[in-house]
């Protein structure tokens, strides 16, 4: 039994060894396999580790060998990530201002790793600073883990929910009032990770930061049924709130300057119907939800778009136009 538990441990630190130091530009020859092994205090010679090697894969790991020199050099070349994929989620952690800047270093390290050793060098010598705006709250990973917890047990939540003063000091809204909620699921937009919830004692829906969340605790209590029914409208409602945010859901005609196409594309989605009204000029119909950060949207491309109806919305418009004027 001993033996076998050595034998087992001996494969293990192999397949360790060689995904986490070997590719096919660097392969690790017998001798330095063997080497590297006794310096973890398990014992290799060139026959076992052949026989080990090969024990591997038959159950598919699929070791590569190629000669160096007058030895053989073993490597593993499959790995679950692509530098591209990698060098992607590492931009995405980066960029993210939501995780805080220790966390950030600790999550990069552990993708880069993901590629190998030799890889995650190269990964981290290309890394570029994105000065992003970080936020401080390092309760923010235990926070996604009990809402995920919640989420998948359908759960309600207890938590305190806060702001920050001039002196960036957490001020608790409601004095610390704590807050039991239903969760729905959990949103990433514009740099920023949001619970989407539902509140029985209020019948509404509604949103809260999750780096402006303390003391998340789940609790006994299930969700309702009502709850449960809106996961299946988590796609229209979280595109009507965070691409508008809240307000009166409305169908309005836009007029822009065809260079803005792109910027209608990305923020109502590929699939808008557009056309032409004049040679640099076009038109479309989207759906949006009446709010301050809509005509904050809006009033950004004055000059280049134009709101065409409804009426009521153009007389605000203009009357929104003319207190920016004085």
């Amino acid at each position: 039994m001993v033996q076998d538990n050595y034998r087992k441990i001996k494969l293990l630190k192999l397949l360790e060894l060689l995904r986490l130091d070997t590719d096919e530009q660097h392969p690790m020859t017998t001798s330095r396999i063997c080497a590297r092994l006794d310096e973890m205090g398990i014992i290799c010679d060139r026959r076992t580790l052949s026989k080990d090697i090969a024990l591997l894969n038959e159950q598919g790991y699929e070791i590569m060998d190629i000669p160096v020199g007058h030895e053989k050099g073993y490597y593993i070349d499959d790995r679950s990530f692509s530098i591209p994929e990698l060098k992607i989620l590492m931009d995405a952690v980066q960029a993210a201002s939501f995780i805080t800047d220790k966390k950030t270093a600790e999550l990069l390290e552990k993708i880069a790793v993901l590629g190998g050793s030799h890889r995650a060098e190269i990964l981290k010598g290309n890394i570029v600073n994105f000065k992003t705006t970080k936020h401080s709250n390092e309760q923010i990973f235990y926070n996604v883990d009990a809402l995920e917890q919640a989420i998948d047990q359908q759960k309600k939540v207890l938590f305190r929910y806060f702001d920050l003063n001039e002196h960036g000091q957490k001020v608790y809204r409601r004095e610390g009032h704590r807050y039991v909620v239903e969760p729905i699921a959990l949103v990433f937009n514009e740099d920023n990770y949001y619970m989407l919830c539902y509140s029985s004692r209020h019948q509404k829906t509604s949103t809260y930061r999750v780096d402006r969340m303390d003391s998340v605790t789940v609790l006994e209590d299930p969700i309702t049924d009502t709850a449960v029914a809106l996961k299946d409208e988590i796609g229209p409602y979280t595109e009507q709130v965070f691409k508008m945010y809240a307000g009166e859901a409305v169908d309005i005609v836009i007029e822009f300057h065809d260079n803005l196409i792109g910027v209608v594309f990305d923020k109502f989605g590929e699939n808008t119907k557009m056309m032409r009204c004049g040679e640099h000029r076009c038109i479309a119909t989207v759906k949006v939800q009446i709010s301050p950060v809509f005509w904050g949207w809006l009033f950004q491309f004055a000059g280049e778009m134009k709101l065409l109806s409804p009426d009521s919305l153009v007389l605000e418009y203009k009357q929104r136009a003319k207190l920016i004027t004085g």
